[in-house]
């Protein structure tokens, strides 16, 4: 029979490669988990493209704090200069995909608790969970995850079948 071949595991094609792929479905996402977030509210945001589709719709969203492991993200709320926003870099060693990860992200996140985050992921399977081709994000969206009181996971349709090197969580967690 045919087969198709599998993308390697530990593939990352990077945060601008990405950026441009299923834009206006990521921007629908964006607007649905924007529209889950409150004035008030902690959220965190980790590294991705659809997360940062919906830090943008989200820098208008007053007294909102807001944790994040990627510089961009960070960046698209300062540009706002909504001064009534806290924003919280974790630090860390950047990688391809423009996240912070590593011990200072790990210790960071350690510390906090959220009301929610927003999770965007390489891959899911029914049978891998959601998965990362990078040891270093699977750790640091652990991380996330503990330090959230709910997690909402954003990702498009082209993410569904892709497995990554490493597991986050089960798709059960979520």
């Amino acid at each position: 029979g045919a087969t198709t071949n599998a993308a390697p595991t530990s593939r990352e094609p990077g945060f601008v490669n990405k950026l441009s792929l299923e834009a206006a479905e990521k921007q629908s996402i964006a607007a649905a988990a924007a529209a889950m977030v409150k004035p008030g509210m902690s959220i965190a945001l980790n590294s991705g493209t659809t997360t940062f589709a919906l830090a943008a719709q989200c820098t208008g969203i007053n007294d909102l704090t807001v944790v994040t492991n990627s510089p961009r993200i960070a960046e698209a709320f300062y540009a706002a200069d909504n001064a009534s926003q806290n924003i919280i870099l974790t630090g860390g060693i950047r990688t391809i995909s423009d996240a912070l990860v590593g011990p200072l992200a790990l210790s960071a996140l350690g510390q906090l608790h959220v009301d929610v985050l927003f999770l965007g992921v390489h891959g899911m399977t029914v049978e891998d969970g959601f998965t990362t081709p990078n040891m270093l994000e699977a750790q640091t969206n652990q991380a996330f995850m503990r330090a959230a009181a709910r997690q909402v996971v954003v990702a498009d349709h082209t993410k569904w079948g892709i497995t990554g090197l490493c597991q986050i969580a089960a798709l059960s967690v979520v």
